[in-house]
C-alpha cells in the first residue's frame, strides 16, 4: 500500500491536507509494512549481538533510504506541498544509548542486515534512556527523556519469560524494532521490558525509588551508580537482559533443529563490553536445567560466546561485589564459583582469577569462557595484548584479535549529508553506497579546482543549515563564515574537553591583548556527563560559563564564540558533523579504544586535530602527515608516565605562563561572576593537583598545532584538497568492512 492509500485509509483525506504528525504516522505504517516484507531468518548459525546500548537515532529517513524509496517519498510529499525534513522532526529519538558504544552497536546492526547476515541485536527497552540534558545556571541538569509513543517502531510480541531474581520473579515482554538493511534483508533489534514498570515513580528530575525493581527495572540506562542501590539495580538490569536473551537464543536454536549439544553450530553470541557478561553463566545454568552436565555445558558455552573489549580504562571493566550478586542473582553464584575454581586450579597467577578482592570480575569470565577477545582499533588491541590484558594474552594468544570499528555510510553520509552524497555520485557513480572502498576513486579529483570549489560550497551549505537549526531549536546564533571547530562525544576527562576549554581561555586572552584571529572561530561542544561524574559536570559548567562570558564581551565576541549544544544526541550529530571544518580527537594517547566520531567527521570532509590514539592511528596511516594534525605525547610515553608515577601537574603550572594564566582564570572573579565557586574551584584543584589524564603536558603542542591549523584554513583550495583526500580514504572505516571481518574471523555465519 503506498503513502496516499495509507493516508486515505487512516485520515480520509489527501496528503496535502495532513499535518506533519499525521504524515509521520502514515509513513511509519508504510515503512514497517515494507520492512516486514523483507524479514528473513535464513542460515543455520545465527548471531546474537548483546549490548546494554543501541543508540539507533531516528529511524524514518534511514529506513526509507535502506528500502530504496527515500527520493520517491520526498518527491511525493513535495508535490503535495509537504516537507520530509519537517515530517522527520515529529519523530522522537529513541533513548536507548549513550555514546560510541551504543552508536557502534546500531551501525553494526545496520551492516549485519545490509550484508544479508543472519543476526539480531538483544538489549533492554529503556523508557527514559540515559536522560535529557537541560542547562540551568550554567549547570547540567538531568530530566527524564520519554520516547515511547502509542504508535512507534516498537512491535509488541507474544514472547514472555519468567525471570527469577533473589526472592522474586518478574515476567518479561519482548518488543522488536525492525533493522532494515540497505537493499537487503530486515533483521531485528530485540528489546526486553517488564510490564510492571511504572513511569510515574520518577519525579521532575531522574530520581526514583531504586529498590522497587518491579517498577524501575527498565526506566533508565545506566542508573546513577553513586550508591549501593544504584549499583545493585545495574546488576538486576544486566541479568534481566541476559537471562531473557539466553532463553530466546536457546528457544530459537531448538526451533531451527538444534539439540543443545550442538548449540555452537546454531548460535554465536557477541558480548559487547562487560555489561552482558552474565550471559555466560546463565547459558550454562539453562543448559544444565535442560539436562546437560556441567562440564559439557561449560564447553558448549565457551564455543558459543565471544567478547568485545571497548576500553583500556580499568575502572570501566566491571566488577561486582559478591554480596550484590548473592542478593540479586543467587542462582548464578554456584556456577560462577565453579568457573572460578577451575581457573584457580589451572593457573597460579591470581591476577586472572574470576573472583578476587571480594568481587566478581566480569571481563575475566568473558576471556576464560569465550572463544574470542577483540579490541576495536589496532593500537587498542596492541595495548590490551602487551599491557592491560597481557596476563590473559600469555594464556590465550589465539583468542586475541583486532576488529577496527566502523560506521554505516548510509546514515552518516547518504542521510546526514545528501549534498555531499550527490557530489560524490556525480564524480564516481553510486557504487560507494554499498562498497565504501569505491571512495578511493575521488583521489583522481584532488587537483581539480572545479570539484574543490563544489566541495567548499557543499560545506558552506551545511554550515548555514546548522546555523539555522541551532537558531530554531536552541536560539543560538553562529556565524557560518567562521571556522567551525567541533568536539562531540561523551564527557570524560580522558577525552580532554578540559584541554579544549583551556585553549579557548588562552585564545580569549590573546584577543584581549590585540592578537585577533584571521577569521572568527566558533568552538562547539556537545556532551552529556554521567549524573554521578562530578568532575565531568564541572567541565560542562566551565564551558557554559565561558560561553556566557565571551558572548557578553564586545571586545572578544566578534572573533570567538563558544557553544555547548543542549542534550547532544544522534539528531544533533547528524547536523553538526557535516558542518564541521575541524574536529577534536584529543583523548590522552593510549586511553581511547577507537573513537567513531573521528570516522564520521572524516567521511564528511572535516580535518582532525588529534593524538596518536585509537583509530586516529589508522586514519593517520591512510591520509598521511599533511592531511591530519597530530600532536602530543605517544601512547608509549603516557604508559611510561603511569608506570613511573612521575607526572606532576603543578610543575607545568609553575613553569608555563600560558598554562598558569588559563588555569587561574577558572577561579577568577570574571568566571565566578557567572559560575558556581564550588564547581570551578574543584575543577581548578583537579587540574592543579592531579590531572590524571595529563592535560598539561600536551597543552603547548596542542595550542601550536591548532593555531597552525587555523592558519592553514585560510588557503581555501589547499584546505579543500585535504578534505577531499580524507573523504577518499574513509572507505576502510565502513562498518560493512568491520562486520565482514567479524564474520570471517569470529562468527562464521552460513
Amino acid at each position: 500500500m503506498n503513502l496516499s492509500e495509507i493516508v486515505s485509509n487512516r485520515y480520509h483525506k489527501g496528503i496535502g491536507d495532513c499535518s506533519n504528525e499525521e504524515l509521520y504516522y502514515a509513513l511509519l505504517e508504510m515503512t514497517k509494512n515494507m520492512a516486514a516484507a523483507k524479514e528473513s531468518n535464513e542460515g543455520k548459525r545465527k548471531l546474537y549481538y548483546i549490548s546494554a546500548e543501541f543508540l539507533i537515532g531516528k529511524l524514518l529517513s534511514n529506513n526509507l533510504i535502506n528500502l530504496g524509496v527515500y527520493e520517491e517519498v520526498k518527491k511525493t510529499l513535495a508535490d503535495n506541498g509537504k516537507s520530509l525534513a519537517e515530517v522527520e522532526e515529529v519523530e522522537p529519538e529513541p533513548s536507548l544509548g549513550n555514546g560510541g558504544l551504543g552508536r557502534l552497536a546500531a551501525c553494526f546492526l545496520d551492516s549485519i542486515a545490509s550484508l544479508g547476515l543472519n543476526g539480531d541485536g538483544v538489549g533492554l527497552n529503556y523508557h527514559y534512556g540515559l536522560f535529557k540534558q537541560v542547562f540551568e545556571n550554567n549547570l547540567q541538569n538531568e530530566t527524564k527523556n520519554p520516547w515511547i509513543e502509542k504508535e512507534s517502531w516498537l512491535k509488541k510480541t507474544d514472547v514472555t519469560y519468567p525471570i527469577q531474581f533473589g526472592g522474586f520473579t518478574l515476567t518479561s515482554r519482548l518488543y522488536d524494532i525492525d533493522v532494515v538493511g540497505y537493499n537487503n534483508r530486515t533483521t531485528k533489534l530485540h528489546l526486553f521490558d517488564v510490564e510492571t514498570v511504572d513511569e510515574s515513580i520518577v519525579g521532575d528530575g531522574i530520581d526514583f525509588d531504586k529498590e522497587d525493581i518491579a517498577k524501575n527495572l527498565t526506566l533508565f540506562l545506566y542508573p546513577d551508580d553513586s550508591d549501593d542501590k544504584g549499583r545493585l539495580l545495574r546488576v538486576y538490569q544486566q541479568y534481566f537482559m541476559v537471562s531473557n536473551g539466553a532463553r530466546l537464543i536457546l528457544d530459537e536454536a531448538v526451533a531451527r533443529g538444534c539439540n543443545l549439544h550442538d548449540l555452537a553450530d546454531y548460535a554465536v553470541v557477541q558480548i559487547n563490553d562487560t555489561h552482558p557478561t552474565m550471559v555466560i553463566p546463565e547459558l550454562i545454568r539453562l543448559l544444565m536445567e535442560r539436562g546437560i552436565e556441567m562440564d559439557e555445558a561449560i564447553d558448549i558455552v565457551s564455543k558459543t560466546c565471544a567478547y568485545t573489549n571497548h576500553t583500556i580504562l580499568a575502572e570501566a571493566l566491571e566488577k561486582w561485589p559478591i554480596g550484590y550478586m548473592e542478593k540479586a542473582v543467587p542462582q548464578l553464584m554456584p556456577i560462577i564459583y565453579e568457573l572460578n575454581n577451575r581457573v584457580n586450579k589451572k593457573f597460579r597467577d591470581k591476577s586472572v582469577a574470576i573472583i578476587k578482592d571480594g568481587c566478581v570480575h566480569m571481563a575475566h569470565i568473558d576471556i576464560h569462557y569465550g572463544f574470542s577477545v577483540n579490541g576495536v582499533a589496532y593500537l587498542h588491541t596492541e595495548i590490551l595484548k602487551n599491557s592491560e590484558l597481557n596476563n590473559f594474552y600469555k594464556i590465550y594468544p589465539e583468542k586475541f584479535n583486532n576488529k577496527t570499528n566502523g560506521i554505516t555510510f548510509r546514515r552518516w553520509l547518504l542521510h546526514s549529508n545528501p549534498e555531499l552524497t550527490a557530489l560524490i555520485e556525480s564524480l564516481i557513480g553510486p557504487k560507494f553506497k554499498e562498497d565504501a572502498m569505491e571512495l578511493e576513486k575521488l583521489g583522481a579529483y584532488v587537483d581539480d579546482d572545479a570539484v574543490l570549489d563544489k566541495l567548499l560550497a557543499v560545506k558552506m551549505g551545511n554550515k548555514v543549515r546548522l546555523k539555522n537549526y541551532l537558531k530554531k531549536t536552541q536560539n543560538i546564533d553562529i556565524d557560518e563564515n567562521s571556522v567551525f571547530d567541533i568536539q562531540i562525544k561523551r564527557l570524560h576527562e580522558y577525552k580532554r574537553q578540559q584541554m579544549n576549554a583551556l585553549y579557548v581561555i588562552n585564545k580569549y586572552f590573546e584577543i584581549k591583548e590585540g592578537k585577533k584571529p584571521a577569521r572568527p572561530i566558533t568552538v562547539i561542544f556537545g556532551a552529556k556527563a554521567a549524573p554521578a561524574y562530578v568532575i565531568a559536570k564541572d567541565i560542562i559548567h566551565l564551558i557554559l560559563c565561558l560561553q556566557q562570558i565571551i558572548d557578553n564581551d564586545p571586545e572578544v565576541s566578534p572573533y570567538l564564540k563558544v557553544v555547548m549544544v543542549e542534550n547532544y544526541n544522534v539528531t544533533l550529530a547528524e547536523k553538526l558533523i557535516p558542518a564541521a571544518d575541524i574536529h577534536e580527537q584529543i583523548s590522552l594517547a593510549s586511553k581511547e579504544a577507537s573513537g567513531t566520531s573521528n570516522m564520521k567527521f572524516m567521511l564528511n570532509g572535516a580535518l582532525a586535530i588529534g593524538t596518536m590514539d585509537g583509530a586516529n592511528v589508522e586514519m593517520h596511516q591512510f591520509v598521511g602527515d599533511d592531511n591530519i594534525y597530530i600532536f602530543g605525547e605517544s601512547s608509549e610515553d603516557v604508559i611510561r608516565h603511569y608506570e613511573k608515577a612521575d607526572y606532576v601537574s603543578r610543575d607545568y603550572y609553575n613553569s608555563d605562563e600560558k598554562i598558569r594564566r588559563a588555569i587561574d582564570f577558572i577561579v577568577s572573579d570574571t568566571l565566578k561572576s557567572v559560575g558556581n565557586a564550588e564547581n570551578l574551584e574543584r575543577l581548578y584543584n583537579e587540574l592543579l593537583n592531579k590531572d590524571w589524564f595529563m592535560t598539561l603536558p600536551d597543552f603547548e603542542s596542542y595550542r601550536e598545532t591548532r593555531d597552525r591549523m587555523l592558519g592553514d584554513y585560510e588557503d581555501r583550495k589547499a584546505w579543500a584538497k585535504k578534505t577531499l583526500i580524507n573523504i577518499s580514504k574513509a572507505g576502510f572505516f565502513s562498518s560493512d568492512r568491520t562486520i565482514e571481518e567479524y564474520n570471517k574471523d569470529i562468527w562464521k555465519l552460513n
